[in-house]
């Protein structure tokens, strides 16, 4: 699964996919899935090559869990989260019109393979995916629903004197004190995520000092993606006493969802399957 990942890195760079759905974010989730036979998780990965051999021109990359006799289908990277919130963090990666077909055609033949009943949750993609889109029209039942999630605002330096830094070392030292305000279900996660993207310089970690310096009165992760335009700056997850922290309104975001039941698309695709490995 990670070299399937990483094989789809050059993609990922063309389609301008968002940190949450690049390699690093992505391999992160992988290392910190459960072990335990009955929370195990199963990543697949669906791969459309237009030639043998070649690099990916379309890629789902997707995980899957049973839950009792059900298996649950969502994207890789979504849990156990935290995302960030306030634009469309995963993507259905897809050269074009054609590649998306092909990859909605894997995803129903992933699902017909299935044993027993499914769900399907493909979640925070942005508006006309092409690939949701078709998988809407051959899933019977299946429903697509917009939704707007509040972005968090970054105003700390207007409420005090805020320590910002991309050292590792530095998040390193301060990780402790970020992770005891992160509820205890996402700190693995968390911890797992912030180590990796402050080592490649995705990360700033921003800290309000308190009264003590293992209890800052504020702290904020924010994540990177410098380009040849500049630095997007994404707040992704951050908690402070004093405020400087809001929310407001972001871009909006779409989500199929199915169960059971499918229709047969008629040719199948050059599509390849890779379990975990």
């Amino acid at each position: 699964m990670v070299r399937e990942i990483r094989a789809a890195a050059p993609l990922m760079a063309d389609l301008a996919a968002p940190v949450p759905a690049r390699g690093p974010w992505l391999t992160a989730a992988l290392n910190v899935q459960p072990t335990r036979p009955l929370a195990r998780v199963r990543p697949r990965a669906l791969v459309v090559e237009r030639g043998p051999g070649g690099a990916p021109d379309g890629a789902a990359l997707l995980a899957l869990r049973r839950r009792g006799a059900t298996t649950a289908v969502t994207l890789l990277g979504a849990e156990p989260g935290p995302l960030p919130e306030g634009r469309p963090p995963a993507r259905l990666l897809a050269r074009d019109a054609e590649v998306a077909a092909h990859l909605a055609e894997g995803l129903v033949g992933l699902l017909e393979g299935l044993r027993g009943p499914w769900t399907l949750r493909l979640a925070g993609l942005p508006l006309g995916d092409p690939t949701l889109a078709r998988l809407a029209a051959v899933l019977p039942g299946s429903q697509l629903s917009n939704s707007r999630s509040r972005r968090l605002v970054d105003e700390l330096d207007t409420v005090a004197d805020v320590r910002r830094t991309t050292d590792p070392a530095e998040l390193e030292r301060e990780l402790p004190a970020v992770l005891a305000r992160v509820p205890a279900p996402q700190q693995v996660f968390v911890r797992a995520v912030s180590r990796l993207h402050a080592a490649i310089g995705q990360l700033e970690l921003a800290v309000v000092p308190g009264r003590s310096p293992d209890q800052p009165a504020a702290v904020l992760l924010t994540l990177l993606d410098r380009g040849p335009a500049g630095t997007d700056r994404w707040p992704w997850w951050g908690s402070s006493d004093v405020g400087g922290l809001r929310r407001e309104l972001g871009s909006p975001s779409v989500t199929l969802t199915a169960a059971a039941g499918l229709v047969r698309l008629g040719r199948r695709a050059p599509v390849r399957g890779a379990a975990a490995g």
